[in-house]
């Protein structure tokens, strides 16, 4: 999936993250930055966790970061999904939920 322009989703309140993502030069991959109040515990988790999206979702050049204030996965999913598809133009016929397996 091509990502056209800078998209945001989510919120700063807690239990939540928001995703921006913005094009990446083509071949130039994922740019993953994160900042969250549990990074020392769950970093790893929630990098899986968005690069796992991202590859369900074929997205292989993007610059993402991501401000995570305790999401659950199953929320972190969502946003990137959500900010993914705003940021590819995509507004109909979304796959919610069905592009991402596991």
């Amino acid at each position: 999936m091509e990502i056209k322009k800078n998209a945001v989703a989510g919120t700063l309140e807690s239990s939540d993250a928001m995703v921006t993502v913005e094009p990446n030069g083509q071949g130039q991959g994922i740019d993953f930055e994160l900042d969250s109040v549990v990074i020392n515990q769950y970093g790893h988790s929630i990098k899986n966790t968005v690069m796992k999206t991202l590859d369900n979702l074929d997205v292989k050049d993007i610059r993402i970061h991501i401000v995570d204030k305790g999401a659950l996965d199953c929320t972190l999913k969502a946003r990137v999904e959500c900010a993914v598809f705003r940021a590819a133009e995509m507004s109909e016929n979304l796959p919610w939920g069905g592009a991402i397996q596991g």
